[in-house]
């Protein structure tokens, strides 16, 4: 049985890092990715300032920003498809760093390209089809037909929302009502004026739609709604038609999709947060989405999953005793999913809730954001250590 330091499961942004920045201090790393190929998926591709700030302490790319990342350097946000407020980011964050739009197999390749680079021993094609936690922990993996056990020091589960590692290492998982539906879509030939984070509202009937403009015309571009507003799932390319009548009627200006194609598949997910309470024991963590999937409408997905990787990477670096590293990554994890979490429920309470509590207090806080943008709940772009306590709150909510 091949002993290895780290094992990571799935080969994405998250698993990389770690496995890059855990390779360059001399460990021994296997990524298993089963994917030979990263190919597109209905997904987030923007990355928050503070996600940004965490991909420049993990040096996972050469240069900040990479090559392949668009820089967003302004919040429009329209309602009922009028202009009401702009603000710039670079000034107003934490970080002093805009937002960042890229293709995600493109991002997804350079992390495994830097960690293979770095010592890793990379693994395509290949699937766990079992964990044993424990001291060591063991995962089965099959590949090239051949069915083998490794142990290492501690593995690492970071294969997505879906994760099937989550289950065979046997973590429960919690899961929040059905509330909003979102449904994505990556386009070519989409009109509509680069370097701008786009957010159009429709709060009367709690809908909401996003474009992020890439290089070349492309952009990724949602639409999501309340559930209780009873539209249909828009699923495959019979569908695109009414995506863009859907997203028009929202507020997203027509001539932007005049010519826009498809270049990616376009489905409908469920917008609910899932999460693992305390993601390590027995010699196991959970990374990523496999730790815990924040609400998409406010994008947090890869910012969250860099901020674990790094804290991961730290506490494996300062403990000697990667159990006790484990469990101090964990409860980092957990304060901040708790963070990010909360604001996104007042997001959400704020822009999609139905009914007349949520039109009052659209009504009372809107007027009051429009006029001061920086108002609000900074989380979605300056994360975990801007304010989100009762006081932002009301301020949010215009109560004060």
């Amino acid at each position: 049985m091949k002993r290895y330091d780290v094992i990571t499961v799935g080969g994405g942004i998250a698993a990389t890092a770690l496995a890059k920045g855990m390779a360059e201090r001399g460990y021994a790393v296997l990524v298993v990715e089963r994917d030979r190929e990263f190919r597109d998926r209905v997904r987030g591709e923007a990355l928050a300032p503070w996600g940004a700030a965490e991909l420049r302490a993990l040096g996972l790319v050469d240069g900040m920003p990479p090559v392949f990342m668009d820089a967003l350097h302004t919040l429009r946000l329209f309602v009922g498809g009028a202009l009401v407020s702009e603000r710039s980011f670079v000034p107003t964050t934490l970080q002093g760093l805009p937002w960042f739009a890229c293709y995600h197999p493109t991002l997804q390749q350079a992390c495994i390209d830097a960690a293979a680079r770095a010592g890793v021993d990379v693994w395509r094609g290949a699937r766990v089809t079992g964990i044993r936690p424990g001291r060591p922990p063991v995962v089965v993996v099959e590949r090239d037909a051949q069915r083998q056990e490794m142990s290492a020091r501690i593995v690492i589960a970071a294969d997505g929302r879906g994760s099937a590692a989550r289950g065979l290492a046997g973590f429960a998982t919690r899961r929040d009502p059905e509330r909003l539906l979102f449904t994505g879509v990556y386009l070519d030939d989409v009109a509509i004026a680069p370097g701008y984070f786009y957010q159009f509202t429709d709060p009367a009937r709690a809908r909401i739609a996003y474009v992020f403009p890439q290089r070349d015309g492309r952009a990724r571009c949602y639409v999501g709604w309340n559930v209780a507003t009873d539209l249909p799932r828009l699923q495959g390319e019979s569908a695109f038609p009414a995506f863009k009548a859907l997203a028009t009627d929202i507020g997203v200006p027509a001539e932007a999709f005049a010519s826009a194609r498809m270049a990616g598949p376009l489905a409908t997910f469920d917008g609910a947060d899932s999460w693992v309470a305390h993601p390590y024991r027995d010699g196991v963590a959970l990374l990523g989405d496999a730790a815990a999937t924040s609400d998409p409408t406010w994008g947090q997905g890869m910012s969250m999953a860099l901020r674990g990787a790094r804290v991961l990477r730290d506490a494996l670096l300062t403990h000697e005793d990667w159990d006790t590293a484990g469990h101090a990554y964990a409860t980092e994890h957990d304060r901040v999913f708790d963070i990010v979490h909360r604001a996104d429920g007042w997001f959400a309470d704020l822009f999609m809730d139905v009914g007349p509590e949520a039109d009052a207090r659209r009504a009372r806080a809107f007027p009051l954001l429009m006029q001061d943008p920086l108002r609000g709940i900074d989380v979605p772009s300056s994360g975990p250590d801007s304010p989100c306590d009762e006081t932002a709150r009301q301020r949010f909510f215009g109560e004060i």
